[in-house]
């Protein structure tokens, strides 16, 4: 395992698709599958990859090991539980399986200044990006604490935790183009990414 920073990549495949109707994991965009590229530089940052899914059937072709929920359908608050619960290492990188424009460049600079916090995630104009961010196990109590309680927004979680915000002035220089956070939701997203 790596000495700092980051040690697992966890890929939350969870979702339920309802505006979609198919599993998002596997639409094409740039003639490559998502759960393709996702598990690609996943591999590329971390020794261990999971992926967080309620069907793990649909992923046996995947370099990556399978885990599904502790607590079922709890959404992506439980899909961070579950990929932190199994790490072997002390921090996870939790991404959306939906995600095409993942940076390695920017990952690893999230990496790099994580060791001395407990979540690291980018602050945009439009708020926090909590779906494409560093956890540590510091994290499990508080979070179980959440989903229990029945609170599922991602930040519900956050405060007393040792926070370290990405800005969006750093943001930029690694995503000019303004798209890293951009996920598919809808048929009208897939078809203006795949244009």
């Amino acid at each position: 395992m790596e000495k700092s920073g980051a040690g697992t990549g966890v890929i939350l495949a969870g979702g339920k698709n309802i505006r979609m109707g198919v599993n998002k994991a596997f639409l094409r965009v740039g003639g490559e599958r998502l759960i393709d590229r996702t598990v690609r530089v996943f591999r590329s940052l971390f020794p261990e990859v999971l992926i967080v899914t309620n069907s793990p059937l649909e992923y046996l072709d995947q370099n990556a090991t399978l885990v599904t929920d502790v607590y079922p359908g709890k959404g992506a608050l439980g899909g961070i539980y579950s990929g932190l619960f199994f790490s072997s290492s002390p921090q996870v990188f939790v991404a959306a399986c939906d995600m095409p424009y993942l940076d390695v460049d920017f990952i690893r600079y999230m990496k790099d200044g994580a060791d001395d916090f407990d979540i690291v995630v980018p602050r945009t104009p439009e708020g926090l990006q909590p779906l494409h961010a560093i956890y540590s196990q510091r994290c499990l109590e508080p979070i179980r604490r959440s989903l229990e309680a029945d609170r599922l927004k991602i930040t519900s979680f956050y405060k007393g935790l040792r926070i370290r915000e990405i800005p969006p002035d750093v943001i930029s220089t690694f995503d000019r183009r303004g798209r890293m956070f951009l996920n598919v939701n809808s048929r009208q997203e897939l078809a203006l990414l795949q244009a």
